[in-house]
């Protein structure tokens, strides 16, 4: 039995598999050679890279159980850059002998069962050098599993936890085991990164799809030996690629590849020893980030004296930067926010004292520290703020740049918190505003970091919130809701939901705007919590009695959590029932705009499907429904997109929305921003600028109007539109500015401005300018700095970044020079009398520098590839300007300036550098595109015979391909143009560089050298003297001409002699003048529909006649012309009848028919229009000879050699004959070309116009009408110009303006021909009702008719004609804007009353009661229309506005009008109240009231019909018989209580005005009550007694009714045992059913009563 036993135990332990942990045995050393080498750049052979290579002996030995000691030997390292491996590595002895200290410590770390734990060395072992010790480790790290070959795992490495790949192969014979290592370092559980400068962006997922911007991944293979304990590792490489491109990969990218190599070389018996200090825990395998954040990889600076070196940094700026911007200050910026970087708070507070007192430096400090992004600048400018050495604008200045710009750490929060309690900032609302936006920033920035965000952070905030709800501080409430906004933290959801109306009355009580700034604070939100966000959303969106506005503002937060298919369908079976129509006109636009989204498919594809379920009559509701718009669009190959959004939210159809709000988003490189966004608020903007406030404000007339309305059963007033106007600015998601402008902060700003100090501000000014006043301003800007920081697999840094620096410079010269001299005390009064001349120099200059880098930015070293921009640009300019106000005189001159050659320069580079700290002077730096490579490349392309084959072995295999098929890889060009006027040539060259040959990508053309110069040189021989620019107005316009304008008498008509020649030589042919309709007896008559081309020929001589040349010239002009136009066409028989119609109506003139009713004798009668222009111009046909020029303008050019080339203008007004003429002369002596425009207004209803031109104005003519008149019975105007000869340059136009008209007509428009029109355009507007038109446009042989445009707004046409002029300009604002269609209108007419929003309905009237017909239904109750049916069936309307009573009635058929019960007799109309902007007068035949100040704009009333109309901001405000005025058709019939009744006898009932009693002296002897119903009906299975809920019109008691009529009402039911009386409160109960019920129309009452 125990032999048995113990072959079963020999056999468990052979079967045992054997340890595959790396075993480093106790007293002995383990001595590999350690190589990395690092390599960045385009992969391609030939190009050049940069990089390092580190090579050392690696020590491994035993020091306690699981702890080993890790020592380097012979550490070097060397640095590379140009092509590899052609190319040798340089080595850095000075590198290493400055790390050689610690690269020889040795370094202790824990190591079980081939997993590395955590690591111990001595203090003074730098992170970088340790992280490079954390590479060597790395490759230690192996997870060997002894039941498993291949498997996959999430295994810790000094890059993060990453998943990996293990494949393992055993070679028996050998005793040899290779395993393979793979981690894909896109999948990582945690990844070490650092990203500065990326808080605002989001992971754009449509763009990371097909495509990664980023992608690595490391390939570690092994090769392993049994040994007794374990395995040892013979031999280690690693290789890895990290790969990077802005564009898709198929675009190019650049790599950095790693390559690591641990051999095996002995073991020796010295064990590696501890040095005699304390070993610390450092850390784990996991990289850690040291001194990246202080160091750029732009530049390398070695830091001695931090403070010495900030000083020369500023000199050298200052110094260099004064008239013209040095090339090298963006450069020179990004250095000194370096050493800033690196600055401690106390160097930062000492080197402001020491430059207080120098301008030009506390500008470049201010301007510099902002951007440094660290904790001590925030400190810095709260120190100097509270110490008074900033002003609150520089405070404001540097805060705004400081929060955007720091690195939101701890310290920084804490620093901003405590500024947002410090109480001078808190007692200063702008900065309060701008230090509480930023903290809500900070915590966004600070949460971008983080996996879980603190709630902590964000929960002072939260309690200012609470508190600022209880003391109703709405102010307070509003910007905290932003911080919070802001801070997008997930905790603030709740405190937010508490302030929306969905959580009873409390929340419901606070103003609307509250309401709708916490809605919109859930938007960043969302970005993390969209399931929590879209419940909310939702939940609003479906509140039916919510304000509209806020119900929009839902829908704009649930769209941007990008909804899924089922809740964007929810939404539209939503829509498909909404009442509301603004809510389902933005709905349904945001819907549709959203289909066509390339960015979100899956949100496109949902919406898609919303469009089928909706209806598309939506889609035809007008501009003034609110609307949604949106438009992206993305390039995939270029990962390159935007996208921009509009939101226009109206809450009633104004003209001024109630907000506005667009936003921009950027995608780029795999990310998505919200680049800027503004918002603005309008609401009671309107009201508050065209309303009268000293009328509404009456007491007497509010308590009046308050009494009558008081008898209106369960009357609520609206709230009053609060004349407040708001705007917000985002940037990049974070609100970093908002005003709320109100009357308060006007009253402020009017203040501020009127104040005297001020005043003596301006006078300064004004006095430094007299004085001659010189400055230099200098303005920095780091505008991008973008960085991600990531480990490679060899421990070193690897930096992708993108900053971009600009500084701007201007020097400007200014002097003030007035004639006379001002006194010493002058008054601006004195400015206006004096000759004013202003002398200004300016030099603006730009330098900019964009750098975009990929390396290794180490401690002491660099090596990486970098793309540097430059750009280069300055345009002085001298101006002098005079202006004399007295005189009518103004005068510009431009003068010659020395300038660079180079205006405007760009440089793009690409290289590849290395260079470390040790030794500055060693920097290498070549060129990405080697100079070996370029040139027979350039040969190539040049000449196509140059030959490659002597180049390397490298490059020839790289430029094969080019040879085979040419591409030019080198490109230089220069464009040239010359302004002789001005006497300069422009030059733009263009010259490039790239590697397109190597691969057809973007990126490879991208890559290289390219440069762009715009130059600006004199022309040799025609350099100028100065330009001029003269205007001279008043009688010495004459005297300011510098060439007399000699024009002959025929230069505008032909003469009558010559028209009487034609007739003699021409008798067959009717000679018109030009303006005359064009016809022909010559023409010919046939039907066919294709023109003849001789039809065209307007002036074609009979046979036997022969035309003169003129006639033969203008009839090839007109012929060609005319075949511009001349194009086949088809229609069908209907279609050509309709269009003979149209053609058929002719146009009656205005003018004409004015002539023929005011004119008797025949001789007028025959007198056409042209023969009165004709008349008028030939009694004098230039001005000139007879008047001075009105005007004069002179625009010349003046030589060196003094020749003068320009133009010269003169406008002349001949007032008894209303006509003006412009002569416009070349001012050059030998140049007699001439433009001369005469106009003549022959009428009101017509003006002439001539236009002549070319030599002496002989050369070309057209005549151009403009005129009103009929077609049909519709009035119109008429745009029509004839011509004689035009330029054959014009007619070229014409033709290819011609080619652009499609040939197929659109829906709507009507073709034709019309053969009158040979030689003439036309365009006639016919307005067929007020907002609908037609447009014809005739042009040789085509005539086109758009039918039934419809216009957004209504014409007035003869209304405005017909209104007597207000005073107050208000007052005809508001008239000319209800008359243009602003106005809503009410009417009755045939007993259907149509209310504002257009709905019609019958109105069943009770006798002698009132109604309101129209009211402001605010608490201002600016005006109330009241009407009444007599008891012989008439109408009575009672107008009650400001504090007066106006009564119009019928009475024996003449309107009778009283105010305050006095008749005014109708010949005393117009009638002008003495105080008010009330008019009443005669209108058609009936009587009108306007008072549009007030917001009724006008009350018309006659014997069968009355109208009202109220004015736009008014809309949305009314109530009563005519509706909100809203434009919401589906909600008219609204009661005073606010129900919606679906029964229009119901509604006009709610809106009658009781009597108390039947001996009421009204008359009216009716009341609203509840009725209830007569039988009992079964609700729910129990016998229930119903109530109305809606009042029902009864007659009073002691009445009884002569005349009913039934009315549908919804009732409520109760139980029949539990109720016995009707419910208090009933009006407010629901509805369970609705039936009909009787309603008294006329009562009598009893002669008790009576």
């Amino acid at each position: 039995m125990r032999v048995i036993v113990l072959a079963l135990t020999l056999a468990f332990v052979a079967a045992q598999p054997h340890n595959l942990a790396p075993d480093f045995a106790a007293g002995k050393t383990y001595v590999y050679k350690y190589e990395t080498l690092l390599l960045g750049g385009l992969p391609d052979q030939g190009l050049a890279r940069a990089g390092l290579k580190i090579s050392s002996k690696v020590l491994i030995s035993a020091a306690g159980q699981n702890t080993f000691m890790l020592k380097l030997a012979e550490p070097e390292i060397a640095e590379f850059s140009g092509v590899w491996p052609k190319d040798p590595l340089v080595p850095a002895p000075k590198v290493t002998a400055a790390l050689a200290a610690q690269l020889l410590t040795p370094v202790k770390f824990e190591y079980a069962n081939g997993v590395v734990g955590k690591l111990f060395a001595p203090e003074g072992i730098s992170t970088m050098v340790l992280n490079v010790y954390r590479g060597i480790l790395n490759v230690l790290q192996l997870n060997i599993k002894k039941t498993q070959n291949v498997y996959e795992m999430q295994e810790a490495g000094a890059q993060g936890v990453c998943k990996t790949l293990y494949a393992i192969s055993e070679d028996e014979k050998a005793e040899r085991i290779h395993l393979t290592k793979t981690r894909d370092l896109n999948h990582c559980q945690e990844r070490v990164m650092m990203d500065i400068g990326l808080a605002y962006t989001e992971k754009c997922v449509k763009c990371q799809q097909d495509s990664k911007n980023l992608r690595g991944a490391t390939a570690y293979n092994y090769v392993l030996k049994p040994v007794a304990n374990g395995i040892l590792i013979l031999e280690a490489t690693v290789n890895e690629v990290i790969q990077f491109s802005p564009f898709t990969e198929m675009n190019g990218a650049a790599q950095m590849e790693t390559k690591q190599s641990l051999v095996f070389l002995e073991i020796q018996r010295a064990p590696v020893a501890p040095i005699a200090v304390q070993y610390l825990h450092r850390g784990s395998l996991k990289y850690e980030f040291s001194t990246e954040l202080l160091q750029t990889p732009i530049q390398l600076i070695k830091i001695t004296d931090v403070k010495a070196q900030i000083v020369e940094a500023l000199n050298h700026l200052v110094a260099h930067n004064v008239e013209r911007v040095h090339e090298d200050a963006p450069l020179k910026f990004l250095e000194l926010i370096q050493l800033l970087r690196n600055a401690r708070f106390e160097d930062l507070e000492m080197l402001s004292n020491q430059y207080r007192t120098k301008p030009a430096y506390r500008q470049w400090i201010l301007d510099a520290i902002p951007a440094t992004g660290t904790p001590a600048a925030l400190k810095f400018i709260k120190e100097k703020y509270m110490t008074g050495d900033l002003s609150v604008a520089e405070t404001a200045q540097a805060l705004i740049a400081s929060v955007h710009m720091v690195t939101a750490n701890t310290e920084a929060i804490k620093i901003i918190q405590e500024m947002a309690v410090n109480n001078k900032i808190v007692q200063n609302p702008i900065l309060r505003e701008i230090v509480l936006l930023g903290y809500g920033t900070m915590i966004a920035k600070h949460c971008v970091e983080m996996a879980v965000c603190p709630a902590e952070l964000v929960k002072p905030i939260q309690e200012l919130l609470a508190e600022a709800v209880a003391k109703d501080e709405t102010q307070d409430i509003i910007l905290l809701l932003k911080v919070l906004g802001n801070a997008a933290h997930p905790t603030s959801l709740k405190p937010i939901t508490k302030i929306l109306p969905i959580h009873g009355t409390a929340a419901a009580s606070l103003p609307m705007r509250v309401h709708a700034d916490a809605i919109l604070a859930l938007r960043n939100i969302a970005k993390k919590e969209p399931r929590a966000i879209q419940e909310l959303a939702i939940q609003l969106y479906m509140d039916k009695a919510l304000h509209p506005e806020l119900r929009i503002l839902a829908c704009i937060v649930l769209f941007e959590t990008r909804p899924p298919m089922g809740l964007v369908t929810t939404l539209a079976n939503i829509v498909k029932t909404e009442q509301n129509l603004q809510v389902a006109s933005f709905t349904y636009s945001h819907m549709k705009s959203l289909t066509r989204s390339t960015i979100h498919a899956t949100v496109a594809a949902a919406c898609n499907v919303a469009m089928k379920i909706l209806s598309p009559r939506l889609d035809r509701l007008s501009l003034r429904f609110s609307k949604a718009i949106y438009m992206d669009v993305y390039n995939n190959p270029l990962m390159l997109g935007a996208a921009a959004s509009a939101f226009y939210i109206n809450d009633a159809a104004t003209i001024l929305p109630r907000s506005l709000m667009a936003k921009t988003t950027a995608y780029l490189a795999g990310a998505a921003a919200d680049i800027l966004e503004v918002g603005v608020r309008t609401e009671g903007l309107q009201e508050v600028l065209l309303k009268n406030p000293e009328l509404v404000d009456n007491v007497d007339r509010i308590t009046k109007m308050k009494r009558v309305i008081k008898a209106l059963s369960q009357w609520k007033a609206q709230p009053n539109s609060a004349p407040l106007a708001s705007v917000y600015v985002k940037f990049f998601g974070q609100e970093i500015a908002f005003a709320n402008i109100d009357k308060a902060l006007i009253d402020q700003a009017v203040a501020l401005a009127t104040a005297p100090s001020m005043k003596e501000l301006g006078m300064n000014a004004l006095k430094a300018l007299l004085a001659g006043a010189s400055m230099n301003f200098a303005k920095p800007l780091l505008v991008t700095e973008v960085r991600r920081i990531l480990p490679t697999s060899a421990g070193l840094p690897m930096e992708l970044s993108l900053s971009t620096a600009v500084v701007v410079v201007a020097s400007v010269q200014v002097k003030a020079i007035t004639t006379p001299a001002l006194p010493e005390n002058f008054h601006i009064a004195h400015l206006l009398k004096t000759d004013i001349q202003l002398e200004t120099e300016i030099k603006p200059s730009i330098a900019l520098n964009t750098f975009a880098v990929m390396g290794i930015n180490a401690l002491l070293l660099q090596a990486n590839v970098m793309s540097r921009a430059k750009l280069n640009s300055i345009l002085p300019a001298k101006i002098t300007a005079r202006l004399d106000l007295n005189e009518g005189h103004f005068k510009i001159e431009a003068l010659p300036v020395s300038a660079p050659e180079n205006i405007a320069t760009v440089q793009v580079e690409a290289l590849a550098v290395s260079r470390n700290m040790e030794d500055r002077a060693a920097e290498r730096i070549t060129p990405i595109i080697p100079a070996k490579l370029l040139q027979p490349l350039s040969k190539l392309v040049s000449s196509a015979s140059a030959s490659l084959s002597k180049s390397s072995e490298i490059l020839s295999q790289e430029v094969e391909a080019p040879i085979i098929t040419p591409k030019a890889v080198q490109f230089e060009k220069k464009y040239c143009a010359k302004a002789v006027a001005l006497g300069l040539k422009g030059c733009l060259r263009v010259a490039t560089e790239n590697a397109a040959s190597l691969q057809a990508a973007i990126l490879y053309k991208l890559v290289g050298k390219h440069s762009a110069a715009l130059s600006l040189k004199p022309i040799e021989g025609e350099a100028i003297e100065r330009l001029e620019f003269k205007v001279q107005i008043g009688p010495k316009a004459a005297d300011m001409l510098v060439k007399q304008i000699n024009l002959s008498d025929d230069i505008l008509e032909e003469q009558p002699l010559m028209m009487k020649l034609k007739k003699l030589l021409v008798p067959d042919q009717k000679v018109k003048s030009s303006s005359s309709s064009s016809s022909s007896s010559s023409r010919s008559t046939s039907s066919s529909s294709r023109v003849d081309s001789k039809a065209f020929d307007v002036s074609a001589p009979t046979k036997g006649h022969r035309s003169s040349s003129s006639r033969a010239s203008r009839t090839s002009s007109a012929s060609s012309l005319a075949s511009l136009f001349r194009r086949s066409s088809s229609s069908s028989s209907s279609s050509a009848r309709l269009t003979k119609q149209l053609i058929a109506r002719k146009f009656q003139k205005n003018h004409k028919l004015q002539t023929l009713t005011s004119q008797a004798s025949a001789v007028s009668k025959s007198r056409s229009s042209a023969s009165s222009f004709e008349a008028i111009t030939t009694q004098n046909k230039f001005l000139a000879k007879k008047i001075a020029p009105i005007f004069a303008i002179i625009a010349r050019v003046i030589k060196i050699d003094k020749r003068v080339i320009g133009y010269e203008l003169a406008g002349y007004l001949d007032r008894p004959t209303s006509r003006l003429q412009i002569v416009l002369a070349a001012l050059a002596a030998d140049d007699n070309w001439k433009l001369c425009a005469d106009g003549v207004l022959l009428s009101k209803h017509k003006v002439t116009g001539q236009i002549a031109w070319g030599a002496q104005c002989k050369q070309y003519n057209t005549m151009i009408t403009a005129e009103t008149g009929l077609l049909g019975k519709s009035p119109a105007a008429r745009l029509r110009a004839t011509w004689k000869e035009l330029p054959s340059a014009l007619k070229r136009y014409a033709k290819k303006v011609y080619h652009y008209i499609p040939a197929n007509t659109p829906a709507g428009v009507i073709k034709g021909k019309d053969e009158t029109s040979v030689n003439q355009l036309s365009l006639t507007v016919v307005a067929t009702s007020a907002k609908i038109i037609e447009l014809i446009w005739k042009a040789p042989t085509r005539t086109v008719y758009k039918l039934d445009l419809h216009l957004p707004m209504a014409l007035p046409l003869e209304k405005i004609k017909s209104l007597t002029p207000f005073d107050e300009v208000i007052d005809n604002v508001n008239y000319i804007l209800a008359e243009a269609g602003a106005a809503a209108e009410c009417s009755f007419a045939n007993n259907t009353l149509t209310t504002f929003n257009n709905k019609r309905y019958t109105n069943e009237m009770p006798q002698s009661c009132y109604q309101v017909l129209a009211q402001d239904c605010t608490n201002e109750l600016k005006f109330m229309v009241l009407l009444k049916k007599d008891r012989i069936e008439q109408n009575d309307i009672n107008v009650k506005i400001a504090d007066i009573d106006i009564d119009l009635y019928a009475k024996n058929s003449e309107v009778i009008v009283k105010v305050n019960g006095m008749e005014i007799p109708t010949n005393n109309l117009p009638y002008q109240h003495p105080t008010a902007p009330i008019q009443i007068k005669h209108k058609g035949e009936g009587i009108s009231v306007f008072a549009p100040s007030l917001g009724l704009h006008e009350v018309y009333f006659d014997k069968n019909s009355w109208m009202i109309k109220v004015v736009d901001w008014m809309k949305g405000q009314t109530c009563g018989l005519c509706g909100k005025a809203d434009g919401e058709i589906r909600q008219e019939y609204r009661t005073p209580n606010g129900r919606l009744t679906k029964s229009a006898v119901s509604f006009a009932h709610s809106w009658v005005l009781p009597a108390e009693s039947c001996r009421d002296s009204t008359e009216c002897h009716m009341r609203l009550e509840s009725v209830q119903l007569e039988s009992q009906v079964n609700i729910h299975g129990q016998e229930s007694k119903c109530f109305s809920v809606e009042p029902v019109l009864r007659c009073l008691p002691g009445c009884f009714p002569v005349k009913t009529t039934s009315v549908t009402v919804g009732y409520h039911c109760l139980p029949a045992d539990d109720v016995q009386n009707r419910p208090e409160n009933i009006y407010d109960k629901s509805m369970d059913l609705r039936e009909t019920a009787e309603a008294h129309l006329a009562c009598s009452c009893t002669a008790q009563c009576a």
